[in-house]
């Protein structure tokens, strides 16, 4: 892999040494690493190593200064051929966000501290996983960045044990007061380390220890400098002067903790992770430490080092003395802190999981499908849903689809999650909007597969911040896609047409066949219903779906006509099932008083998918260019299709057996939601016996249907096809 790493500086502190460490490590595996950074002592020593090194000033918090860095770090990562990027700070994560985006390579991100909750801060959980170093650290980003759970992955720091190896006990014999007795404080200067506290329990530990020596070890910021008077002159109140020692930065600190009795970490606010902790436990040094944030990570109290409420000096001094006077103490504690350095804590196991997470983020992608219209036509979808899935069987998947088809896809095997579009309440309008893009970034989704192409549909993938967003060059916002294919066969069916997308991206497709998940229970709900209305296991069953949208007028039949039908049927001994969707009750009750037949009406009970399980009972289903129809393919049965303003090359679904009734006329098709002209010819010319025959066909011998190259039979009657070409 190459790997690049990015950070504001490579002086040392925590998050230098880290980056330093997993560099060198990488190079050591046979891996490519490169570091950017504003340089530092450490990127200093990477020279001679093998890592590569760029300085730039990514640790500039100015907006011209970050999008000039972006693009220098784009340019980087395709010329050194990057995989992955991995950025350990706020602003090198935006640098790399944007730079990752444009180079088309997935982003890390590792927290190292507890960011404010601004809008700055949340690029920190943009990363296709968030490390998190803590499982304190987890619960931050959870919490205060809504980062889900699936993307956190926990790796603890890890410290180099050829490096800081194990000095054995050297602790304090009882009664041995003259020894020279040495606690060390590692750590910048700033009242959030809690040097105060500590200076403040040195006056009743140096009344039990006359020779004691205190290290401050650490620097202050340049905007920190007035901190350190201020530790010297409470040092001189305390009179502790002669005991302590301000040793600045120092960058031997494996040699200072070695001399080293006792290590305290003093921290007032939640420490993340608490690198120095793990450092002197490898040496072999006991610690005492606040009870805050990811210290608790790091020590089991009174197993592997002990723990003191913070900003409590009293505490504090009477756990030092205990360690300091009883050396057994002292010795299990560092026996055990070493022994678990080496389980949890060292280098190789942080480089380990550090791998398999870049190698997760790699191998394993995350994918949107878009598909948010009406219920058929996520049904449609499905074979290209298939198809995504089989060419990325790892990968992680989710649709967002609308709230009313939700039902469709929950139990399809090749979905890990569905997203609910909310268009009339929730992601309504430019807040809407928004709030969607919000919703979607969380996944930090690697490819989008836009199957419903329009503005909302495209805005929604690039508010994903998807590197790679696919969809149809057709005028409506395509320019928010990363990757436009020219929409250069459009006359075709809607599954050819969305197959057509997915070999643009790549994907290989294969069976076009519809699907439908259903479950015991629906099926005997259906039975259910079925056994109520008096129907017998061999009893035959005509589906009859009368209705269409409010929206869509014009694609109905008229309901006299269906009520003949159903009657003619009757009378045929076959029984008739009234099949809707909710809100179309009355319609239903209206062409139920037209019928003297006794049909089974459950228009508005039915699920899309129970109302799978109902037509696969069925031998027929009579229907319009609606959703019942798409199900009726999904489950394999044959259907008898009346086709009007709608063109059936475009909109009809693959299937086994079926007839489409389409008159071809002048005026077809028209694409009209109510029909122009009074007289509606397209559905009207449509005998109910010519459609009773093709029932009847079905019902006696289903082969008798002819099927042309695209799986459909359309029929047109002499005299309307004359009609056709007289006008």
């Amino acid at each position: 892999m190459n790997i690049l790493q990015i950070v504001p500086e490579m002086n040392v502190g925590g998050v230098e040494r880290g980056t330093y460490d997993l560099a060198i490590t990488l190079v050591k595996k046979g891996h490519k690493s490169v570091v950017v950074s504003n340089g530092g002592e450490l990127a200093e020593k990477l020279w001679g190593s093998g890592v590569i090194h760029y300085k730039l000033p990514v640790h500039e918090k100015n907006l011209i200064t970050m999008s000039r860095m972006a693009k220098e770090v784009t340019k980087i990562i395709r010329e050194e051929k990057i995989d992955l990027v991995h950025a350990r700070s706020r602003v090198p994560a935006w640098i790399g966000f944007w730079a990752s985006r444009k180079a088309g390579v997935p982003l890390i991100t590792t927290c190292h501290g507890y960011y404010s909750t601004g809008f700055f801060s949340h690029v920190m959980g943009w990363g296709k996983f968030v490390i998190a170093i803590s499982h304190a650290m987890a619960r931050h980003m959870v919490e205060n960045f809504n980062v889900p759970h699936a993307r956190i992955r926990l790796i603890p720091r890890g410290v180099d044990l050829t490096e800081f190896c194990y000095r054995g006990e050297t602790a304090a014999q009882p009664g041995k007061e003259e020894k020279e007795m040495i606690i060390g404080i590692v750590g910048r200067l700033t009242p959030l380390k809690g040097h105060a506290d500590f200076l403040r329990a040195i006056p009743r530990v140096s009344q039990q220890y006359r020779n004691l020596r205190v290290w401050v070890i650490g620097d202050a910021p340049k905007e920190k400098q007035s901190y350190l008077t201020e530790l010297q002159t409470l040092v001189r109140h305390l009179g502790i002067k002669d005991s302590v020692e301000f040793l600045g930065h120092r960058s031997d600190v494996t040699e200072v903790l070695r001399q080293l009795d006792l290590l305290v970490l003093a921290t007032v606010t939640p420490e993340a992770f608490g690198r120095v902790l793990i450092e002197a436990q490898a040496v072999g040094v006991p610690v005492v430490a606040t009870r805050v944030g990811g210290v608790v990570d790091v020590i089991e109290d009174e197993k592997t080092g002990l723990l003191v409420p913070p900003s409590d000096s009293v505490t504090m001094a009477a756990v030092i003395l205990r360690v300091l006077q009883d050396p057994v103490l002292a010795g299990q504690l560092s026996r055990a802190a070493r022994q678990r350095v080496e389980q949890e804590f060292s280098l190789e196991k942080m480089v380990e999981k550090t791998l398999a997470v870049y190698q997760e983020a790699l191998e394993h992608k995350r994918i949107l499908i878009i598909k948010t219209s009406s219920v058929g036509d996520v049904i449609l979808a499905t074979p290209s849903i298939r198809a995504v899935r089989q060419a990325y069987p790892k990968a992680w998947i989710a649709v967002l689809t609308g709230s009313e088809s939700v039902p469709v896809l929950q139990r399809s095997s090749y979905v890990d999650e569905i997203t609910a579009y909310d268009a009339k309440r929730r992601h309504r309008g430019w807040i809407g909007s928004i709030r969607l893009g919000n919703e979607l970034r969380r996944y930090q989704f690697d490819l989008v597969i836009d199957l419903q192409n329009n503005k909302t549909s495209h805005l929604a993938g690039f508010l994903s911040f998807a590197p790679r967003r696919y969809g149809y060059r057709n005028g409506k916002w395509d320019f928010l896609l990363s990757h436009r294919c020219k929409d250069w066969k459009k006359q075709i069916p809607a599954v050819q047409h969305q197959f057509q997308l997915l070999h643009f991206a790549g994907i290989k497709t294969k069976e076009e066949f519809l699907e439908l998940w259903i479950s015991e229970a629906d099926q005997e709900k259906t039975q259910k219903w079925l056994e109520n209305a008096w129907v017998s296991a061999n009893h035959k069953l005509v589906a009859i779906s009368a209705f269409t949208s409010h929206r869509w007028v014009s694609k109905r039949w008229n309901t006299g006509r269906v009520a003949e039908l159903m009657d003619r049927l009757g009378r045929e001994g076959i029984r008739s099932v009234l099949v809707g969707a909710p809100g179309e009750e009355s319609l239903a009750r209206d062409l139920m008083e037209k019928t003297q037949s006794n049909p089974i009406n459950l228009v508005g009970k039915t699920s899309m998918v129970e109302l799978g399980a109902l037509l696969k009972r069925c031998a027929l289903l009579v229907t319009h260019d609606s959703a019942p129809l798409h199900v009726a393919s999904a489950v394999g049965t044959p259907f008898v299709a009346l086709f009007g303003p709608t063109d059936p090359q475009r909109h009809l679904p693959p299937y086994k057996e079926g007839t489409v009734l389409y008159r071809r006329l002048s005026c077809q098709p028209c694409y009209k939601t109510r029909c122009p002209l009074i007289h509606h010819q397209c559905l009207e010319s449509i005998t109910v016996e010519e459609v009773y025959q093709e029932v009847k066909k079905y019902l006696r011998d289903p082969s008798t249907s002819s099927l042309d190259k695209f799986g459909t039979s359309l029929r047109a009657s002499e005299e309307l096809q004359k009609r056709k070409t007289n006008s």
